[in-house]
């Protein structure tokens, strides 16, 4: 599994349209998308402008396809131009239990 985290600050008056954006992200990603395992947002709970959104596919040329697609594409065409992000916070592969000692 390949898992990947981010975290985005946006303006107060923004807030509600990246909830938005994100969640219909994740929705059609979710939907569309074979590879997308999951693909959660986050508020954080000290800061009310940063958000967090951590994302599972099956590998990293799932979360490729991802970034090539269409539902990705919307979302920064939405808030590219006020929110201040990705920050990259995970990318990596999950270790499974079984390859621990």
């Amino acid at each position: 599994m390949y898992i990947v985290a981010v975290s985005f600050d946006v303006p107060a008056e923004r807030r509600q349209d990246f909830i938005d954006a994100a969640l219909e992200d994740g929705r059609q990603s979710l939907a569309h998308e074979p590879g997308t395992r999951a693909f959660d947002l986050i508020a954080d709970a000290d800061d009310p402008q940063r958000f967090y959104l951590y994302e599972a596919y099956d590998d990293e040329a799932a979360f490729d396809a991802h970034c090539q697609g269409v539902h990705f594409a919307r979302f920064f065409e939405k808030v590219c131009a006020w929110a201040q992000g990705p920050t990259w916070l995970v990318r990596g592969t999950c270790v499974p239990q079984t390859a621990l000692s």
